[in-house]
């Protein structure tokens, strides 16, 4: 199972624990995606910026 992970807002205000989760999963910039392995490690960053991003599971990878 893989995770398809896109930025919805942007980082001004974010923390930086926030800006540093978001450089770690690839994303750049607002409607860039990214698909990564559905970890706990993965989850766990998703969690940290969630009010930025969006989830969707795909199959595959």
């Amino acid at each position: 199972m893989a995770l398809k992970v896109t930025q919805i807002k942007g980082l001004v205000g974010a923390n930086a624990k926030q800006k540093a989760n978001m450089e770690s999963l690839g994303l750049r910039r607002i409607r860039h995606s990214v698909v990564k392995q559905d970890t706990e490690a993965t989850r766990g960053m998703i969690n940290i910026v969630r009010h930025l991003v969006t989830v969707e599971e795909v199959a595959g990878e």
